[in-house]
């Protein structure tokens, strides 16, 4: 399964249990104050996804590392291709 089918997946599964809470689709008889709280449910948890993938980025930003090996590696392939394109007439 993708990452998108998962993540697909578990809104559906959270969109069907806030629905079915919110329009008493279960028949639970949530008092007024339970159901004030599952109003705004969906923006609090878009709120909390933002600073959730804001963090990540910025712990994934924090934390890269060079890959200096990688980088001496295609270094000597771009040298490699120019002095191949010189001898077939190009010019740097």
């Amino acid at each position: 399964m993708t990452k998108l089918a998962e993540w697909l997946l578990g809104l559906a599964v959270l969109g069907a249990a806030w629905a079915g809470l919110a329009f008493d689709l279960l028949g639970l008889g949530l008092t007024e104050p339970g159901l004030q709280l599952l109003g705004p449910l969906p923006a609090y948890l878009l709120v909390a996804f933002g600073c959730y993938s804001l963090g990540t980025v910025g712990y994934r930003l924090a934390t890269f590392n060079d890959c200096e090996a990688a980088a001496q590696e295609l270094r000597a392939q771009v040298q490699e291709a120019r002095t191949d394109l010189a001898g077939k007439g190009f010019r740097f």
